[in-house]
């Protein structure tokens, strides 16, 4: 552990400068804003996420480095479901179940380990030495379509593309979603604040706009399938389609509006009495999946190379194709 404090002139810089220059240059402004978004900095004994955020004189910053690891993940014979590759990119469809680089419990088996071994030395390092080509990422229990860099250049042209969010180019993201219930309209979109969830600092949650780390988040929703009775619908198939980009968004706003995901403990824990109140197959279907039902279905974006627009989709997998087939029998 160490700590720093704010003096007079380090007011209004942001913290991942301030600690760059407190220690001297001897950890990396990336790496530092990594060690920030991870939680392992606190100003004033209060867990804060986001690099950009200004300090003030007499802030006491406090930052947790850890013991020096291994930086290198290592090339694993792990099968991929490759969409589409070529010299500049690889699309790949990935399976719930694999986290998409190594981490804290996490140092082998992950996507980055199967990307290496795939592509060699093609994969672009700009991403990090973890996460080399990684320009997105989907959560370990999300299924779908993901596209890795494999040159510098196309890192930096995919990375622009998905920090844009769709807003005035021609990238696109769409999940499905199964959710509990139904919301009464047929399309709609939830903008709101996310931010730690002041009982639990492993969650997001629905924030005010002034809390330190609150940032914007928006999702579009259209329903598609409604399962049950049309008066009350005991679930439904949501598409959403991201125009922001936020750990656990469409999890959190889906929980927001009172229709988590089906099997998603974190944010739908109060919903578990739903599963138990649909027909046996159904519920059997529902405790096999073991995760949140979310597919990554689409994703579209324009070509680093080409500047042809690409456009990818992926069938949801068996597991949730399951649960969606054994409530439309409801």
């Amino acid at each position: 552990m160490e700590d720093v404090t704010a003096g007079p002139d380090d007011a209004g810089q942001r913290l991942d400068r301030f600690l760059a220059a407190a220690l001297d240059g001897t950890v990396s402004r990336s790496r530092l804003k990594a060690l920030i978004e991870d939680g392992r900095v606190t100003v004033n004994d209060t867990v804060v996420r986001e690099p950009r955020r200004s300090m003030r004189k007499g802030d006491v910053a406090r930052i947790d480095l850890p013991p020096p690891a291994d930086p290198e993940p290592q090339a694993e014979a792990i099968a991929l479901s490759v969409v589409y590759e070529d010299d500049t990119l690889i699309v790949i469809d990935k399976p719930a179940g694999m986290v998409v680089h190594p981490g804290s419990g996490n140092p082998t088996g992950t996507l980055v380990n199967a990307l290496i071994h795939h592509c060699g030395d093609t994969l672009s390092g700009i991403g990090g030495v973890k996460r080399p080509g990684i320009v997105h990422r989907l959560d370990k229990d999300t299924s779908g379509v993901m596209v890795v860099a494999k040159t510098d250049a196309a890192h930096k042209h995919l990375s622009g593309q998905f920090a844009d969010h769709g807003r005035t180019g021609a990238m696109e993201r769409t999940y499905q979603a199964l959710v509990w219930g139904a919301p009464d309209r047929n399309a709609g979109t939830i903008a709101t604040h996310l931010g730690r969830s002041g009982s639990d600092r492993t969650k997001q949650a629905v924030v005010s706009e002034s809390q330190p780390d609150a940032r914007h988040a928006v999702t579009r929703f259209s329903v598609e399938t409604r399962f049950g009775p049309p008066a009350k619908p005991v679930a439904s198939l949501v598409a959403c389609t991201l125009e922001t980009g936020r750990t656990h968004q469409i999890r959190v706003h889906m929980a927001h509006i009172g229709h988590p995901l089906i099997g998603d403990d974190v944010y739908g824990a109060g919903f578990r009495s739903k599963a138990r109140a649909v027909p046996e197959t159904a519920r059997a279907a529902v405790e096999a999946l073991g995760r949140q039902a979310l597919h990554a279905r689409t994703l579209a974006f324009i070509h680093p190379s080409t500047g042809d627009l690409m456009r990818f989709e992926v069938a949801m997998p068996a597991d949730m194709a399951r649960v969606a087939e054994e409530l439309r029998r409801i």
